[in-house]
């Protein structure tokens, strides 16, 4: 699926936007405006969706449905699919650095995401897995969390994808990151408890 972030204000989604800091080593957009098209049903979709501090992830405030079709699917304009818009959106959302220096500039996790879908580059994650790379593992657990978090979706299993572990070995890494000093405002609801 296709789709546009904004801003708020219509401005294109960037780094840039992502102004809240979030855990340690994120940045989020506190707010956005998410467009998707299905062409085969004539039916576009738009949500917003601000950031809930509270909640520790995005709350999807409006959602628009529209017929952009003369021939479009009125059953798919009744029945909007917002929880895929929000989760392909959100890496757009979220900033970071990939250098310790200060002055390094922010780039967005959907500018790392490689074509196949994943969040971090296969070499990172070979890397990060290996022992002796705990600094370097945590930073990747935080981004992992941050992106499934924020999105509402269940974190152990993304980041059990992503480094290739098993959902106990991705649980476990979570508890040491948070023991660690990391995911400081982060928690999750979905999926299997990992200390929140």
């Amino acid at each position: 699926m296709k789709v546009d972030v904004r801003t708020i204000d219509g401005q294109a989604m960037s780094a840039s936007a992502a102004s809240e800091s979030v855990g340690s080593t994120l940045r989020i957009a506190p707010a956005f405006v998410a467009t998707a098209v299905d062409e085969s049903t004539g039916v576009e979709t738009t949500i917003e969706a601000h950031y809930s501090a509270s909640r520790g992830r995005y709350i999807i405030t409006t959602i628009v449905n529209r017929a952009i079709a003369d021939d479009f699917n009125e059953d798919r304009l009744k029945h909007a699919a917002p929880q895929a818009i929000l989760q392909v959106a959100i890496p757009h959302c979220v900033a970071l650095q990939l250098d310790d220096d200060p002055n390094a500039s922010w780039t967005t996790v959907a500018d790392l995401t490689t074509a196949e879908g994943r969040i971090i580059p296969p070499w990172m994650a070979q890397a990060v897995v290996k022992r002796g790379m705990k600094g370097e593992r945590w930073e990747v657990i935080e981004i992992l969390y941050g992106t499934a978090a924020l999105a509402d979706l269940p974190p152990v299993k993304l980041i059990a994808l992503e480094l290739d572990v098993p959902e106990r070995t991705a649980s476990d890494w979570v508890q040491k990151a948070r023991a660690a000093g990391w995911l400081v405002g982060m928690t999750s609801n979905v999926g299997r408890p990992a200390g929140a």
